[in-house]
């Protein structure tokens, strides 16, 4: 029933921009009538309150979801999930009641609306809000069965197998929308970045490291009977840094370009917080006697000590995002002065632990579980060791002299060679047992174990993202100059022709656009076009910027200003940037690989005895 309300109120919702009442103040504020039909849609959750009703129409349908999908097990446990899910919908269904009613009415209804930002008319626009959303809500469903699991006394490893597909689903979303939302940035803002540690962007970081430390840690539980405590508290706090980021974009109590207005939404989220923190950990120490180890770490060369360096280093990161974000709101309470962290302390603070981090995510796979012998070391590590090791010297004889990038592509070096060292002796191995041609046995390897080979697909897209922020952060150039027509400037090995500006008008904005002709080492290769665009009832224009995308760098003019018949611009080189956007579609190659249905790991946990070993089912991811 709650689905069906939640929907029909959805619907009433999307109606009623589609028909262009504007006597619903919501309507008025968000949309007009010369919008587009898709961001007439999209505006739907444009603002604070609609943004809220898609939070709970989402979680309504994860709700009814999942009691269809559990009819027939974990009966002991969905009961209580299910309560504690209606618990948290009913929460957001309240405030969207009395606090953040979308469909207000206004007194009179204005012959138009006064439509979305138009910063917000972005194909980002559907993308990237509706996936963090997948994300956010996602979590709160194994965080529902982490607490049926603390309040029925079952706690084993049943709540985590039963939520694995749904925290991988809600990692990969919160993942991608966090891609979607650099990727928006980067060519709408026209600053030449795609991430500025923004509050809201630090926001919907932090459960996703949170989030990846829980997916790591659980095969630990799974395998060896550890860390049941330490998992309890990361899928708690992911659920809770959820929240919290819901919290800064709905409440308006940090300046972002993300955030609404200041509204009384805000004390409502940090009550609901404060009251999870209270429950939910007050529910885990209580249950403290019951969550002991099975057993001990064995050496601390081992997959296991690994694993729990790999979540201390994510955690670490969280930590210092959370303290940067939130120190702007501590510095006010305590001094009276909101005293802003900028992208400088973020990138030292962060920058040595993501470092770090790649390293152990080439060691993981490749030591053993319990005690690695030297033998099992010197076998697994020589040749990606080497591999980096060689790569440094080519790396600084092509010009790469910056000690952070060097290491950066090192450690991405000698994690591609651990992959790399996987799949070759897991595809000699099957070839030489099944007798099958190398690239079906590839594909036989992967699909015989999607768990772990889709955790290891996913590696190799984060490696790739990783080697696309070093260069770009490291290597990127710029310039910026004004120009008449037939001028030119040069960067790199570009030289850019000002060819002049066009003005002409459109159904709903005016466009000043400047063409520039591109030149590489002498010889034409494009025409790029940057806009200044002047919307109605906007008093400042917005640039659309113009990019040229390679392999190896993009080329990207932004157009600054204009007086008479000179042009400013800056122009930037970054280089790799599309390895971002390629990484970001290499990790949801590997999510549908470990996502997929395996039967095998269906007929393990069917013949799951007390007292056998436990098997690694969940993604390394």
């Amino acid at each position: 029933m709650t689905l069906g309300l939640a929907t029909i109120s959805s619907a009433a919702l999307v109606n009623a921009f589609i028909t262009r009442d504007f006597s619903v103040q919501y309507v008025a504020q968000y949309s007009d009538r010369d919008m587009d039909i898709f961001f007439t849609f999209a505006a739907w959750w444009a603002g604070q309150a609609g943004s809220i009703l898609l939070w709970a129409w989402i979680l309504s349908i994860f709700a009814a979801f999942l009691v269809l999908q559990n009819k027939a097990q974990h009966r002991e446990l969905l009961p209580h999930a299910i309560g504690v899910m209606m618990a948290i919908l009913a929460f957001f269904l309240g405030v969207m009641i009395f606090a953040a009613n979308p469909f207000e009415r206004l007194p009179f209804a204005p012959a138009d609306g006064q439509g979305l930002n138009p910063m917000l008319q972005n194909m980002g626009m559907f993308f990237h809000p509706t996936t963090l959303y997948l994300g956010y809500v996602g979590f709160t469903v194994p965080f529902a069965f982490a607490i049926a699991a603390l309040i029925t006394g079952r706690l084993g490893d049943e709540w985590i197998r039963s939520t694995r597909r749904w925290t991988l689903f809600a990692w990969f979303f919160l993942g991608m929308g966090n891609l979607f939302g650099a990727q928006w940035a980067y060519v709408e803002l026209g600053w030449g970045g795609y991430w500025g540690w923004d509050p809201v962007e630090s926001a919907s970081l932090m459960p996703w490291l949170v989030g990846t430390a829980y997916l790591h840690s659980v095969m630990i539980q799974q395998r060896r009977g550890m860390l049941k405590v330490w998992n309890m508290v990361l899928i708690i706090l992911t659920f809770l840094l959820s929240i919290f980021g819901t919290l800064l974009t709905r409440s308006g109590i940090l300046s972002s370009v993300h955030t609404f207005s200041q509204s009384a939404v805000g004390p409502l989220f940090i009550a609901l917080i404060g009251l999870l923190i209270v429950f939910s950990f007050g529910l885990l120490f209580d249950r403290l006697p019951k969550l002991r180890s099975d057993n001990e770490l064995d050496s601390l060369v081992s997959r296991e000590a690994s694993f729990l360096v790999n979540n201390l280093l994510l955690v670490g990161i969280a930590f210092a995002v959370f303290w940067g974000t939130v120190f702007p709101l501590i510095s006010e309470a305590v001094r009276g002065v909101k005293i802003t962290v900028g992208p400088p302390f973020f990138s030292t603070v962060t920058g040595p632990i993501l470092l770090a981090m790649v390293v152990v995510m080439g060691i993981c796979p490749l030591i053993g579980w319990r005690k690695a012998t030297l033998d099992n070391l010197l076998w697994n590590f020589l040749y990606p060791m080497v591999g980096a090791l060689v790569l440094v010297p080519i790396l600084f004889a092509i010009g790469v002299r910056a000690p952070y990038a060097l290491a950066a592509f090192a450690a991405s070096g000698f994690v591609l060679g651990s992959l790399l060292l996987e799949f070759v002796r897991g595809v000699r191995a099957r070839h030489r047992s099944s007798g099958q041609g190398y690239v079906k046995a590839l594909f036989s390897l992967i699909w015989g174990n999607k768990p772990r080979y889709g955790g290891y697909v996913i590696h190799l897209g984060v490696i790739l993202i990783a080697v696309g922020v070093a260069a770009s952060q490291f290597y990127t150039t710029s310039v910026e100059e004004t120009l008449r027509a037939g001028e030119s400037l040069n960067i790199r090995q570009y030289t850019l022709t000002f060819k002049g500006m066009e003005q002409f008008n459109t159904r709903t904005r005016r466009v000043t656009a400047a063409s520039l002709d591109v030149f590489e080492n002498g010889k034409k290769i494009d025409t790029l076009t940057s806009t200044k665009m002047f919307y109605k009832q906007e008093e400042n224009p917005t640039t659309e910027v113009a990019i040229r995308t390679t392999l190896l760098e993009d080329l990207y003019i932004i157009f600054a200003s204009w007086e008479g018949d000179m042009a400013s611009f800056k122009v930037l080189v970054n280089p790799m940037i599309v390895w971002i956007w390629i990484g970001g579609v290499v990790m949801l190659m590997g999510t549908v690989v470990a996502y997929w249905p395996d039967a095998r790991e269906k007929h393990r946990l069917a013949l799951r005895r007390p007292g056998i070993e436990r098997e690694e089912v969940v993604a390394h991811a």
